[in-house]
């Protein structure tokens, strides 16, 4: 595209959220913003299957029905199976219009679920004869995977006991046709992730149930990220002693200036975008109006899905769920009484029943297969193989730095230069019809993400790219994916945040405190710009200062008018460093399409004329390597954990020399989920996330 060359500068430094200069490698201090889930992957292709066609297999014309259990496998009432399956239904075909309703030019991906002929059935006999060892499964096994902690959306070792967001996906897929599976028991705890992860999750459960085989939920601690998550099993069942706290959703913001002033520091912010909200914390003591404004539009998204999808999946009024939720929901027996749970129970009673149910005698183990083994389970070996029609992933997790640095480890974040040779390997080769940018990141460096840019602007030269959003691509992770030609979204994925925020501290009361005394020579007027941090900014250096801030803002915001191709004034309504959701982002024309990676492969394959019912292969380009204490089976963890959070601290700090586009990271950091840890260590934790 010739016009691509009309934005394309080699030294665009926007700056977005905040200016940093390295705390460690350099005598004056600026601010910095540490960001966690960072992940770093090596050049190691995995093929895998994504397919919305009716058959994952050969196009055999014959059926042939195989023993399944009712989608209420555990009531013998023939009414509740109905209503059971009449809800899966309806919830389904709502999510199905939830997504058509604002951008029905796109295919919606949905999965579809076949019975297997015989013929199918005979092939995959043959393939489960030769598998290797760790794919042997016993028949009637019931799929186990406990969910709970921080779940990424990269590639997992196999030596790895994280939980992998397109792993969990993929097992669920393939559980649904494999034969030697029986049903799936899941256990649900704390979750450490976003929106969008759960929502990704969640339809996948929904996809399941339709192939006939039960899925039951076990719950001994719920809030209502991980209620809306195990709403969607046939059953849920919970202990009598489970923690259940559903008392609504909240956002936090918490503020410096006090403890600033105390110690005698005093932050220089120039804000452009008036929701630019990642100073806040330094400069004020109270939250903003425009802060409060988004935070409540954001907080106001969540909760309303909530409501809509929990009512509408346990059959309820919206007003009645709301009614309920308001009246403290904290007993078991209580939520057992409304219908929120199935029964109360232990794990082994569970255990119990699953085995009466499948005809396991008492004295015998019910065959279990866990999340970890199951993931070793090819799809080759189920007869799950897509065509020769190849679509790239390039997955993109984490902080954005430009280089890899000595403390650079495996899962380190988004390293621009390793990125881009992936990109260039993609748009270099003639083997991909078309590529996926999956992204979740609350961007980073600022030069580094204008890089990935072109590189992807190029990539989409060559063939169709398709930008799919995990549960945050704000700032630096959406200026990633405003330069594909289709950006896919979950209805609660945090984008968005064009804007710039830029800054130094005054250190010199806490100097004269400290009997601390700094003298500068330099030549240049402006040479002391960042180097004196023992004064304030003169007015001539302010007033530099506020001008490069409002030309970095300027630059962000047109590249991405012409990204989008929408006209300034308009970007400029949607920009001003606005976080907004997937939702209301796609109606303000940031967002093409709403959904998920399996809707990104659907429009992926409309934009390469690829037919919708036939079979693409998924290439990721990079798979982790795994570590040694991973290689170990866990021993070393907690050292490894020390030595891994220490290491990110001071790479963050070491690398942060620059113009940095990150979104407020205590936004971030509150809509993952509450913390309970001591309050002061929390304030500690989000001016690091923060700033």
């Amino acid at each position: 595209m010739s016009k691509l060359l009309l934005l394309h500068a080699p030294h665009f430094t926007p700056l977005r959220s905040l200016a940093i200069a390295s705390v460690l490698s350099k005598p004056h201090l600026s601010f910095t913003l540490l960001s966690s889930d960072l992940r770093h992957h090596h050049h190691h292709h995995h093929r895998v299957l994504i397919s919305n066609s009716p058959s994952p297999f050969f196009s055999a014309p014959c059926l042939l029905h195989r023993r399944t259990f009712s989608l209420h496998a555990f009531d013998s009432s023939t009414s509740e199976e109905e209503k059971a399956k009449a809800s899966v239904e309806s919830e389904a075909k709502q999510n199905e219009n939830d997504e058509r309703s604002s951008d029905g030019d796109y295919p919606s991906g949905d999965f579809q679920f076949r019975e297997l002929g015989a013929w199918e059935r005979f092939l995959v006999k043959l393939r489960m004869l030769v598998a290797f060892p760790w794919e042997r499964v016993r028949k009637g096994s019931v799929l186990t995977m406990k969910l709970r902690g921080q779940i990424s959306d990269q590639l997992k070792s196999r030596f790895s006991s994280a939980l992998s967001l397109p792993q969990i996906c993929e097992n669920l897929v393939k559980a649904a046709y494999d034969p030697r599976i029986s049903g799936v028991y899941l256990h649900i705890e704390s979750l450490n992730c976003g929106w969008a992860k759960v929502e990704e999750i969640r339809r996948h459960i929904l996809n399941f149930k339709k192939s006939g085989k039960f899925i039951i939920g076990y719950v001994p601690a719920c809030r209502e990220k991980e209620y809306y998550l195990a709403c969607a099993c046939d059953e849920l069942y919970a202990p009598p002693s489970a923690y259940f706290s559903l008392y609504g959703l909240t956002v936090q913001a918490s503020f410096l200036r006090g403890v600033l002033e105390n110690v005698g520091i005093e932050p220089e912010v120039q804000r452009i975008g008036k929701y630019k909200s990642a100073g806040d914390q330094l400069t004020r003591k109270t939250m903003s109006e425009e802060n409060c404004e988004m935070l409540t539009a954001i907080l106001d998204n969540i909760y309303g899905n909530w409501l809509d999808k929990v009512s509408s999946t346990k059959g309820k009024k919206r007003e009645d769920m709301e009614n309920f939720i308001n009246g403290g929901v904290y007993e078991v027996e209580k939520l057992k009484e409304e219908g929120f749970i199935t029964k109360i129970q232990y794990d082994d009673e569970i255990i119990s029943m699953l085995k009466q149910k499948l005809g396991v005698q008492k004295e015998k183990i019910l065959p279990m297969v866990d999340y970890r083994k199951y993931s070793q389970v090819r799809n080759w070996t189920l007869g799950l193989t897509g065509s020769k029609d190849l679509v790239a992933v390039i997955r993109a997790s984490g902080s954005i730095t430009r280089v890899r640095s000595p403390l650079s480890f495996p899962g380190s974040g988004i390293i621009a230069e390793q990125l881009i040779e992936k990109i260039r390997s993609v748009r270099e080769s003639k083997r991909y019809k078309a590529a996926i940018i999956r992204i979740d990141s609350p961007g980073g460096d600022a030069l580094a993400s204008d890089l990935m840019w072109r590189e992807i602007r190029l990539l989409a030269e060559s063939k169709p790219v398709i930008a799919s959003m995990s549960d945050v691509a704000a700032s630096g992770g959406y200026y990633m994916a405003m330069a594909a030609g289709t950006i896919v979204a979950e209805k609660l994925t945090l984008t968005g945040s064009i804007g710039v925020v830029t800054g130094k501290f005054n250190l010199g009361k806490l100097y004269e405190k400290l009997g601390f005394n700094k003298e500068i020579l330099s030549r240049g007027k402006y040479a002391e710009l960042l180097a004196a941090e023992q004064r304030p900014l003169r007015p001539d250096e302010a007033e530099l200062f506020a001008k490069s801030a409002q030309h970095a803002y300027e630059q962000f915001r047109d590249k991405a008018a012409f990204s989008r191709s929408m006209p300034v004034d308009k970007m400029e309504e949607v920009a001003q460093g606005r976080v907004w959701t997937g939702n209301d982002a796609a109606s303000r024309g940031l967002v093409d399409a709403l959904g998920g990676l399996s809707r990104a492969v659907a429009i992926a394959k409309q934009k390469a004329n690829i037919p919708q019912d036939k079979q693409v292969t998924l290439v990721e380009m990079s798979r982790p390597s795994p570590t040694l204490p991973e290689l170990l089976s866990g021993i070393g963890n907690s050292v490894a954990d020390v030595d891994r959070s220490f290491k990110e601290l001071l790479q963050n700090l070491s690398l942060s020399d620059g113009i940095q586009a990150r979104m407020d990271g205590i936004l971030f950091q509150r809509l993952e989920g509450a913390s309970y840890a001591n309050p002061i260590l929390n304030l500690i934790k989000d001016y690091f996330s923060s700033i």
